[in-house]
């Protein structure tokens, strides 16, 4: 059995992204990796750790919701929270877990924005050495 490793930050083109990955998982026989990726603001005191601690909180939340969502579905997922850039969080759990393939959501932005913005799709297209499903955001 395989892993579809699913990059969900809570927004509606993530959970488009977690829908497709639950069926493609599911045609295939593999598991679903759910990873939300959050990049630490430092270690400079207090205030940078309280934030942290949003952060992280936070991300357990839309984990969580992407649980009861695959749940819905008639399906299990495994959860993984990184403290690393989107990008490069979902590139390491799927290069962990090794994984078929990486599905993401996508804004819908235009592609010279992405490039100039960084998007985490875009980002992902040229850090992975696996197959990358861009679902669009009306999908």
């Amino acid at each position: 059995m395989g892993q579809v490793v699913v990059g969900y930050d809570g927004s509606d083109c993530s959970r488009n992204a977690l829908a497709e990955a639950l069926r493609t998982a599911g045609a295939l026989g593999d598991g679903v990796t759910v990873v939300f990726g959050y990049a630490p603001p430092g270690l400079w005191g207090g205030e940078i750790a309280e934030h942290e601690e949003a952060i992280e909180e936070r991300g357990q939340k839309v984990l969580n919701e992407a649980k009861h969502q695959a749940e819905a579905a008639g399906a299990t997922v495994e959860l993984e929270l990184v403290a690393k850039k989107a990008a490069e969080a979902i590139v390491e759990v799927a290069d962990k877990r090794e994984a078929r393939m990486i599905v993401v959501g996508s804004y819908g932005e235009a592609p010279l924005k992405g490039m100039i913005i960084g998007s985490t799709p875009y980002k992902l297209l040229h850090l992975s050495r696996r197959p990358v499903l861009v679902v669009p955001t009306g999908a």
